[in-house]
């Protein structure tokens, strides 16, 4: 034997039977993971009581008469399944019957006669005589989130006459583009090449300054935060898959990597490997002494995921200080919005307390989202176990609360679909890695 084969077999063929070891005990992990999966029955009964909720209508939840943009595009993909086609697809259009003649998208909707909460801006269009609509402008999500919705439902059904279906001699194609174009002339920071909003916690629609907290006013504060800029990416790849106009495409894929590059840019803490929570052009609300840089933002993040905006390496990292926040703060589960909170009294109302509603108060809905992301880019393993808790509460409360206090008090709606839609599409990721594994 030569000295090369002597030095291969001492030092190469055991490395490769380690690793060939290393492999076969990944394989024999995700099998029985996989059998855990399938044989879970607590997926099997919350997987049913979301379908149950889902069937009853694309309302909220209990408690919320409204059709929300941001809500039904996280249950939609369930709804499909538990009703008809041309129900989601009419519930879609009178959103576009609602939009402004400067091209701006509302929330929601509700009929005229159920339109009875105090609000003082309400939205009406020629288009949609019967109904009224509704929009927390300290939010940008609005438009993003439609777009998402009507690529969601063009994904799932194939039904892509309804881009070239026309509302109000408009087709919903040429809305979507139009929606763009008022998130670009209207929301739209040149300095920064990123969305704006009003300073808000995470992804929520409450700013700190007002009692009604939902309306852009001159008590706002203009801030840029990832939330918002990634669901904008998300919507523009949507935007890609559903035309062919060859310049349109190249037009959202150049939007799409600029604002990629400014969210790196400016948004990402490289050294605490975190997003920083805002960025204020002009004054800041933050009070002195309260470094608003240390707080995780939860749900921006699970979106950002979604959007592509982190490495493999990086989504390992940000579930860990997910995983660390949730056992520091005592809440539930990776839900929780925000850790550690804004001051107390920051915020006006029952949100000026710590673990409250959307100042670090555990959604599901969100929550949710990040399992999703960590199944979807390999991580399934630290889903399934991260997933416990949100599966747990949801059958120890029997419903899908909109959110959680200290201790999983249930709060908010107990019929939130938003909530339900999430772990519905969850439990089918879930299963379909399974039944990937077991072939």
């Amino acid at each position: 034997m030569s000295k090369i084969s002597v030095f291969f077999y001492f030092i190469f063929l055991p490395l490769a039977l380690f690793m060939s070891s290393c492999a076969s005990n990944h394989q024999v992990t995700d099998h029985k993971l996989a059998q855990s999966i399938l044989s879970d029955k607590s997926f099997q009964k919350v997987d049913s009581m979301a379908r149950g909720v889902i069937k009853e209508g694309f309302n909220a939840g209990s408690g919320y008469s409204q059709i929300w943009a941001r809500d039904m595009n996280t249950f939609i993909e369930t709804a499909l399944e538990e009703t008809s086609k041309e129900e989601v697809r009419g519930a879609i259009l009178l959103f576009f019957a609602l939009q402004q003649k400067n091209n701006e998208m509302v929330d929601g909707y509700v009929l005229k006669k159920d339109f009875t909460w105090n609000d003082d801006t309400p939205y009406y269009s020629d288009a949609a005589p019967n109904h009224v609509g509704f929009k927390n402008t300290v939010e940008t999500d609005q438009e993003t989130s439609l777009i998402q919705l009507v690529g969601k439902y063009v994904k799932k059904t194939g039904d892509t006459s309804i881009l070239t279906e026309k509302v109000a001699d408009i087709s919903v194609l040429n809305r979507m583009e139009l929606m763009i174009d008022y998130l670009l002339n209207n929301k739209y920071n040149k300095k920064y090449g990123l969305l704006n909003g009003a300073m808000t916690a995470d992804w929520g629609d409450v700013q700190p300054n007002d009692d009604f907290g939902c309306d852009w006013n001159k008590l706002s504060n203009e801030a840029i935060d990832v939330y918002d800029n990634a669901m904008l990416i998300i919507a523009l790849n949507y935007l890609q898959e559903m035309t062919a106009d060859k310049g349109q495409i190249e037009k959202w894929k150049e939007l799409q990597k600029s604002v990629r590059l400014n969210v790196r840019k400016y948004l990402w803490d490289e050294k605490r490997e975190k997003f920083i929570p805002h960025i204020y052009p002009d004054k800041s609300p933050i009070p002195a002494g309260f470094d608003e840089n240390n707080i995780h933002y939860h749900g921006g993040t699970a979106v950002a995921i979604e959007a592509g905006l982190l490495s493999k390496d990086e989504i390992k990292t940000v579930n860990k200080q997910m995983v660390e926040n949730v056992k520091l703060s005592g809440m539930p589960s990776i839900g929780l919005t925000i850790y550690p909170t804004y001051p107390k009294g920051f915020f006006r109302g029952g949100m000026s307390a710590p673990y409250y509603y959307q100042n670090g108060g555990d959604w599901t809905w969100f929550g949710g989202r990040m399992i999703q992301q960590l199944i979807a880019n390999g991580f399934v393993k630290e889903a399934y176990e991260e997933v416990q808790p949100m599966i747990d509460l949801v059958i120890k409360n029997k419903g899908f609360y909109e959110w959680y206090g200290k201790g999983g008090t249930p709060s908010g709606s107990g019929k939130f679909k938003g909530s339900a839609g999430v772990l519905s599409k969850s439990i089918a990721q879930f299963k379909d890695w399974a039944k990937e594994q077991n072939k």
